[in-house]
């Protein structure tokens, strides 16, 4: 909210980050409904939602890993292999709930491994991630999938009310956005280990020194992260029927970031909550729902994404420099 500052009877409004980047997707939102032709119709804002949540509760896990100075740039392989994993294993004859058991003991494992890298073998967040990542897409690709596109089959009957239903005239994809915004605020707010995230973040050599246990916070952060990309694919699954595998390849991991730095939440750890993620994913949303209207191609949305993630990784150093004298090794 805007910061109020009184001087000689005098108010002054000061505005963060925040409430600039809401600003601007009003903005934005309003201009497109003006002036890009079937931007406000409804199949559009149906699209416009259940992208935006699956975006959103990506930006969630994002923002857990940034605030504790990390990054996860292995999202994307846990929002695609682990679902497409409940997909096949339906389609194989098994169970739903034993393909789903399956898919989360496997997102679980992901994050441990994630975890144990970063926190007790010391290998920088950046390289841990990108590494397993491509690993996890490489063996969905070579062992667990038959096609690129895993399909939807009749066990599957019912599950897809997950992506495509509604509740109170809500798609159910925006309720599962906003429960997932509940329990990471509650987690990252109200909860010991949330405040431990918080510490490590902001100074992890004087987080270590009071006697929190960094390396299983920080092997949490991963886990969570990986249970949450999870818990975005198969929203996304039940929203489009199928799981595109190589969705792994595309630039999705990039928007995350988008999402997670234009929202306000430092890269240098230690700030922000889900209110940013929100905010930088409804901007992020909406630039990318209109430059599809407006049939850019997929080079001139690269270089639209590249300038902006440039310009909100400048200006996050500026507003959030990083501390060099707590700067630990496995930073991002």
């Amino acid at each position: 909210m805007s910061n109020v500052a009184v001087r000689g009877g005098r108010s002054r409004f000061k505005f963060g980050q925040q409430e600039i980047v809401f600003a601007i997707f009003a903005a934005l939102f309003a201009t497109l409904s003006i002036f890009l032709k079937g931007f406000l119709s409804p199949q559009n804002m149906l699209t416009l939602l259940q992208n935006v949540a699956v975006l959103g509760i990506l930006g969630l896990a994002m923002a857990i890993v940034v605030i504790g100075r990390g990054i996860d740039i292995s999202l994307i392989a846990a929002l695609a292999v682990p679902p497409g994993l409940v997909l096949q294993m339906v389609q194989d004859g098994h169970s739903l709930p034993a393909s789903i058991g399956a898919a989360l003991a496997l997102a679980l494992a992901f994050g441990l491994v994630n975890g144990w890298l970063i926190a007790y073998a010391d290998v920088p967040s950046l390289f841990a991630t990108l590494a397993t990542g491509l690993f996890l897409a490489g063996l969905g690709q070579a062992a667990l999938f038959q096609l690129d596109v895993v399909q939807w089959s009749e066990g599957m009957k019912g599950f897809e009310k997950l992506g495509q239903g509604t509740i109170l005239g809500l798609p159910v994809s925006i309720v599962m956005f906003a429960l997932a915004c509940v329990v990471v605020a509650i987690f990252l707010q109200l909860t010991r280990w949330g405040a431990y995230v918080y510490a490590i973040g902001d100074n992890p050599f004087a987080a270590r020194v009071t006697g929190i246990p960094s390396r299983p916070i920080v092997v949490l952060q991963y886990v969570l992260a990986a249970l949450i990309g999870c818990f975005a694919g198969l929203v996304l699954a039940a929203s489009v029927n199928s799981m595109p595998t190589r969705i792994f390849n595309s630039t999705m991991i990039y928007d995350v970031i988008l999402v997670v730095v234009l929202g306000g939440i430092g890269l240098s750890g230690g700030r922000g909550g889900v209110v940013n993620v929100v905010i930088g994913t409804l901007l992020i949303g909406t630039m990318l729902n209109g430059m599809t209207i407006m049939d850019l191609t997929y080079s001139q949305q690269n270089l639209i994404k590249g300038v902006v993630l440039l310009g909100a990784v400048i200006t996050d150093s500026f507003l959030n420099p990083r501390n060099e004298e707590t700067a630990q090794q496995g930073d991002i």
